[in-house]
């Protein structure tokens, strides 16, 4: 088995939460979604976002709007819908509870009948 298909796996796993998360405290168009996700070295391509993003607006948790931008095309905002903070919200929760749960299996100490 190949370490890094193991990687790309568990990072698609988590890309959905991170990108409503992104779009938690204002909108965002494609180009500062994928910055921010490559600042936190989640390393995304347009071709893998913009399916994604459009299976979230099709499911009813994203919206988008044009705005006219001074250097270039329009641009596409993303923001979450009420249904989509709602949808992040139970989304952050299991999160939270996947990580705690992570966390203590990995940092057990082995027993002494081992």
């Amino acid at each position: 088995m190949k370490i890094e298909n193991t990687k790309a796996q568990m990072r698609k796993g988590v890309l959905e939460y991170c990108i409503l998360s992104v779009l938690k405290d204002k909108d965002a168009y494609v180009a500062e979604i994928l910055e921010t996700l490559k600042d936190a070295k989640l390393l995304v391509v347009e071709g893998t976002i913009y399916p994604l993003l459009t299976r979230l607006k099709n499911a009813g948790l994203l919206n988008y709007r044009w705005e006219e931008s001074s250097s270039g095309p329009p641009r596409k905002y993303y923001g979450l819908t009420d249904t989509g903070k709602q949808f992040l919200n139970e989304l952050t929760t299991t999160w939270n509870e996947l990580q705690n749960a992570v966390n203590i299996v990995t940092s057990q100490k082995p027993t002494n009948n081992e």
